[in-house]
């Protein structure tokens, strides 16, 4: 599975997959129906899924490699990301030495396909009152 059907996967079930995602190791960024997002990290020995208000969300200008200007702007592209200073407003994880008994980096070499289930798993294990979606007139 790449990103792209991933992303097809999750607008199936109403969810957003962000700019900023990767695929090796898992890192996705994803806005729930509700505006938060969801990041989504394979790192070590811990799946784990954090969930951040909107406002989280920012963007970080990437310089040139030069930086000179004469060649090139001063500024290169944009890149999508949570802000240094975001707190979690959730956290879930799977612990994959206790559940599964890895004992080095197992959780890093998972493949976004063999990743993808046990996002589904902790974000149905989030607090329900932050997923409540908020009616519109």
């Amino acid at each position: 599975m790449n990103l792209s059907a991933f992303a097809d996967l999750l607008a199936s079930r109403g969810l957003r997959l962000l700019p900023g995602s990767h695929a090796v190791p898992v890192d996705l960024l994803v806005q729930l129906p509700d505006a938060t997002i969801a990041r989504f990290t394979a790192r070590g020995r811990t799946l784990r899924l954090r969930q951040y208000a909107a406002e989280a969300l920012t963007t970080i200008t990437i310089p040139t490699e030069c930086g000179c200007g004469d060649h090139h702007p001063q500024t290169g592209p944009n890149r999508v990301t949570l802000s240094a200073y975001a707190v979690p407003l959730a956290e879930r994880l799977i612990d994959g030495e206790l559940v599964f008994g890895w004992t080095g980096h197992e959780a890093g070499l998972l493949r976004l396909a063999d990743a993808a289930p046990y996002f589904f798993d902790l974000l149905a294990a989030l607090p329900q009152e932050q997923r409540t979606l908020v009616g519109v007139a």
